[in-house]
C-alpha cells in the first residue's frame, strides 16, 4: 500500500494521518532512514566554470534520528558499496550514543549481507567485548553451606547458646531457649502431622511465639503457610483450599478467626516461650539432606495479574542463598527489626537472615502501621539493621529522619525510590548506610543491592535520572534480554531475567503461570532456570564500581506501560518527576480508565514539611518538565497516601481524582460565556473561568482539535491549533476569535 501510494505528497501524509502536534517534535516519526539511490544530479555552467557540490550543515535535526544510506559506484558504473551519515537531535543524544547506534547497524548489516537467509532474531548487536563485560558483571559465584536453615540455627546455639536470639518487648530469648520452644512446638507439630513438604498454616500475629513456630515448622520439614489475621475470611479459605494445609498454628486471640469447614489439624501455640508443652520426641525427622533444594521453606502468597493472589513456592536451598549473602555479615546486621508483616516477604529477611547468622530479632509490636511509633522504635537503640518499603522510607525521611540516626544501615525497596529522601536521611545521618534493594519473591526476598555512603554518591548517581537498583547479590545472575532472549547492549532497555540459588520452585499448583515466568537458563548449561521478573531495566553507563561492573537501572514495567492518545507511557516515568516538584514530598501517578476506551493520569502529590500546594499549579510545572501526553490530566493534593499492611501505596484506596475549575473570573461578555462552556463540554468538567488554562484542565492535542471544531460551529471563526497553545485561557483565546 506504501508503495502504491508513494507518489503522494508528503504534506498529503501528514494531513490523511493528523497526528497530534507537539511544538517540541516532529509529529508523524522519530526517526527517518532514507536511501538516496537516485542519479546524482550534474549542473553545467560552461566550459569555463567549474560546478562542485558542497555540503550544506544544517543546525537543527528534523527529526530524532535521520539515517542517509547513499548507493556508490566505481568506475564503468560498477556497485561500490553503501555511503552512511546520521545525523541526531543533540538535545537527545550524545555524540557516541549515536555514533555507537551506527556501529550496530553497520554490524547487523554486514551480518545479514553475508547470510541473507539469517532470521533476524539470530542477529547479533552485543559485540565480543560487551559479552565478556557482561558475563564479568554476573560474576557473583560465592560458596555456600552444605546445611538447611535447622542446621544452620544448630550451629548458632552450639556456637553461643546464651547470645540474644529473640527482643519482644520485655521478652528475651537466647538462642537455647529459643531451640528448646521450637523444638517443643516441633514435637506437637510433628504429632498433628507436619512433616517434609507438609503445607503448615500460621494465622498469628507478629510476636515472639510466631517466630517460634516458623523455627519448628522448618525442624518438622514442614513448609510454612503465612496466614494474616486482616485478611477477610475469602482469602483465608482460599488460601487454605489451594495448599491443602494439614496443620494449623494459630494464636489463642486468633482462634475465632479460622474459618468454618477447614479440615486441618490446628495446634493453638502462645504457650512455647513459657516451657508448657510436650517435649519434641525422638522421631521427628531431620530437614531434608543437606542440599536438597527440593525441600520447600515456605509458600509466600502475592498479588496475582488475573486478581487473584499465586503460591510462590521457596525452597530451602533458596533460603540458605539469600542469608549466605556476604553483606549480612559486614556488622551492620547484628539487630534485625522484624515489623513488616509475616506474610510480606521482607519478613523473611527480618527474621532469618539474623537468626542464621548469629544475631539478633527486634520484633515490633502487633498491629496496625504506625509511622510514629515505628520511628520510636527504629530510635530506641536496639536496632542496627532496618527494612522498610519506598513509601515509608520517604516518610520517614519527611518527619522522623532523627530515628535513624543510630541505626547502622536502612534498606529500602518495592518502588521507585527518592534521591531527595535518600540524600535528606544520609545528611541527617552521616553515618548511615542506605542501601536501595530490588527482588521479586520469586526470587527469595532480594536480588540485587545498592549501596549508598555519601550524599555525593547520591548527586552522582542520579546524573541519570533515579537511583540504580544496583547488582546482583551472591550467587545470583542478572540478564537484561530483548524478546528473543538475547542480551542487549548495556546502556539499553531489556526485561530483566533472574538466574542462580534464589530462583524459587514456581506457582502453587499453576503449571502453566511457572512455566511462563520460570523459564530455562540459555547462559548455565545445567538445566536450570531463570525468572523472568516484567520488569525494564539497563545497565547504567554512569557509576561503574570495583571489578568494572555498572548497576542495573529501573526503567519500567513490561506489563504496566499503557497507550494514551497513541502514545506509550509509563506511569513510573511520570511519578518520578512528580516527585520533583517543588514543595512535593511524595507522589504517585495511576492510571484512569472512567470511560471504557478512554486512558488517562491522575496524579497524586504530598506536600513537603512546610509546603503549600495547589494541584493546578504543580501540574503546570510538570508541565514544564514532560511532553504534554506524560502530563496528567489532574494532580490531586492529600494529606497522606494510603498504605497497605505491607506498607506499599494502596492506589485502590486513592481518593476519587480533583480537576479543579472555575476558580478565577467569571465570563465578562457573551463570547467569553459561550467559550466557557465549549471548554467544559469538551474537558468534560463543571464549570471553567475565563482564567483557567485548557491543559491544566487535562486538555491535550486531540481534545484542542474537537475545541476548534466546537468553536467553528457556535462562533463561525477558524482558530488553528497553536492559537490554543499560545492562548489556552478563555481570556485569552476570547482575544484571538
Amino acid at each position: 500500500a506504501a508503495f502504491s501510494h508513494q507518489d503522494v505528497p508528503f504534506e498529503r501524509v501528514v494531513e490523511a494521518v493528523n497526528p497530534p502536534r507537539l511544538l517540541g517534535r516532529h509529529p508523524l516519526c522519530q526517526v527517518m532512514l532514507a536511501f538516496q539511490n537516485m542519479p546524482a544530479a550534474e549542473l553545467s555552467l560552461g566550459d569555463d566554470v567549474l560546478v562542485t557540490a558542497e555540503r550544506v550543515a544544517t543546525e537543527t535535526a528534523k527529526f530524532d534520528l535521520t539515517f542517509s544510506v547513499t548507493d556508490r559506484y566505481g568506475a564503468a558504473g560498477v556497485p561500490a558499496g553503501l555511503a552512511g551519515e546520521l545525523e541526531y537531535a543533540s538535545d537527545l543524544f550524545e555524540e557516541a550514543t549515536a555514533a555507537l547506534l551506527a556501529d550496530r547497524l553497520v554490524a547487523v548489516l554486514t551480518a545479514v549481507a553475508d547470510d541473507p537467509d539469517m532470521a533476524i532474531s539470530s542477529i547479533g548487536v552485543v559485540t565480543a567485548a560487551e559479552r565478556l563485560a557482561l558475563d564479568a558483571w554476573n560474576d557473583t559465584a560465592s560458596l555456600m553451606p552444605a546445611a538447611g536453615p535447622a542446621g544452620l540455627f544448630a550451629w548458632q546455639v552450639t556456637a553461643a547458646p546464651d547470645a540474644i536470639a529473640i527482643t519482644a518487648g520485655d521478652v528475651r530469648l537466647s538462642y537455647a531457649a529459643l531451640d528448646a520452644a521450637s523444638g517443643r512446638l516441633a514435637g506437637r507439630l510433628f504429632a498433628a502431622g507436619a512433616g517434609p513438604e507438609t503445607m503448615v498454616a500460621v494465622l498469628m500475629e507478629r510476636s515472639a511465639d510466631l517466630v517460634v513456630a516458623m523455627l519448628a515448622i522448618m525442624k518438622t520439614g514442614g513448609v510454612y503457610v503465612p496466614l494474616h489475621p486482616d485478611w477477610p475470611d475469602a482469602r483465608l479459605v482460599g488460601i487454605l483450599k489451594e495448599t491443602a494445609a494439614q496443620v494449623i498454628v494459630v494464636g489463642q486471640a486468633q482462634a475465632a478467626m479460622l474459618p468454618a469447614g477447614h479440615r486441618a489439624q490446628v495446634v493453638i501455640t502462645d504457650t512455647e516461650i513459657g516451657g508448657r508443652g510436650d517435649r519434641l520426641p525422638a522421631a521427628v525427622p531431620a530437614e531434608p539432606p543437606a542440599g536438597d533444594s527440593s525441600g520447600l521453606a515456605y509458600v509466600m502468597f502475592t498479588s496475582g495479574s488475573t486478581g487473584l493472589p499465586k503460591g510462590v513456592m521457596v525452597t530451602r536451598r533458596n533460603l540458605v542463598a539469600l542469608v549466605a549473602d556476604r553483606c549480612w555479615r559486614d556488622g551492620r546486621h547484628r539487630r534485625v527489626l522484624f515489623h513488616s508483616s509475616h506474610a510480606f516477604d521482607a519478613s523473611i529477611f527480618e527474621v532469618w537472615a539474623p537468626l542464621l547468622t548469629g544475631g539478633e530479632v527486634v520484633i515490633a509490636p502487633a498491629g496496625s502501621f504506625d509511622i510514629t511509633g515505628l520511628a520510636g522504635l527504629i530510635g530506641s537503640g536496639l536496632i542496627d539493621s532496618v527494612f522498610t518499603t519506598t513509601a515509608v522510607f520517604n516518610l520517614l525521611a519527611a518527619e522522623s529522619t532523627d530515628c535513624l540516626s543510630g541505626v547502622a544501615e536502612v534498606q529500602t525497596g518495592g518502588e521507585a525510590c527518592s534521591p531527595e529522601a535518600m540524600a535528606a536521611v544520609i545528611g541527617a545521618c552521616p553515618s548511615v548506610s542506605v542501601v536501595h534493594c530490588y527482588g521479586p519473591t520469586e526470587t527469595t526476598v532480594f536480588a540485587t543491592r545498592y549501596l549508598v555512603e555519601a550524599v555525593a554518591t547520591v548527586a552522582a548517581i542520579t546524573t541519570g535520572g533515579q537511583v540504580p537498583i544496583g547488582r546482583p547479590m551472591s550467587n545470583t545472575r542478572a540478564w537484561v534480554l530483548d524478546q528473543w532472549l538475547r542480551p542487549v547492549p548495556p546502556g539499553s532497555t531489556g526485561e530483566l531475567y533472574l538466574a542462580g540459588a534464589g530462583v524459587a520452585r514456581g506457582y502453587l499448583g499453576q503449571a502453566g503461570m511457572t512455566a511462563e515466568r520460570f523459564v530455562a537458563d540459555p547462559f548455565a548449561g545445567d538445566g536450570s532456570r531463570m525468572y523472568r521478573t516484567g520488569d525494564l531495566v539497563r545497565w547504567s553507563a554512569q557509576g561503574e564500581t570495583e571489578a568494572g561492573r555498572r548497576n542495573l537501572v529501573f526503567a519500567g514495567r513490561a506489563d504496566d506501560q499503557v497507550k494514551i492518545r497513541g502514545f506509550r507511557v509509563e506511569p513510573g516515568e511520570v511519578a518520578w518527576v512528580l516527585g520533583r516538584a517543588p514543595g512535593v514530598g511524595q507522589a504517585v501517578v495511576t492510571v484512569r480508565e472512567d470511560v471504557p476506551g478512554e486512558r488517562w493520569l491522575a496524579g497524586y502529590v504530598v506536600p513537603a514539611a512546610g509546603a503549600s500546594l495547589a494541584g493546578a499549579q504543580v501540574r503546570r510545572w510538570l508541565a514544564s518538565q514532560l511532553p504534554g501526553y506524560l502530563v496528567p490530566a489532574s494532580v490531586t493534593v492529600v494529606g497522606e497516601l494510603p498504605l497497605t499492611v505491607n506498607g506499599k501505596v494502596d492506589k485502590a484506596a486513592l481518593p476519587v481524582p480533583l480537576v479543579n475549575g472555575g476558580g478565577g473570573r467569571a465570563a465578562r461578555t457573551p463570547a467569553e460565556e459561550l467559550l466557557c462552556g465549549l471548554f467544559a463540554d469538551v474537558l468534560g468538567v463543571p464549570a471553567v473561568s475565563i482564567d483557567d488554562s485548557f491543559f491544566d484542565l487535562g486538555g491535550h492535542s486531540l481534545l484542542a482539535t474537537r475545541l476548534i471544531s466546537r468553536m467553528r460551529t457556535a462562533l463561525g471563526v477558524e482558530v488553528g491549533i497553536r492559537a490554543i497553545f499560545q492562548a489556552p485561557t478563555v481570556a485569552g483565546l476570547a482575544g484571538v476569535v
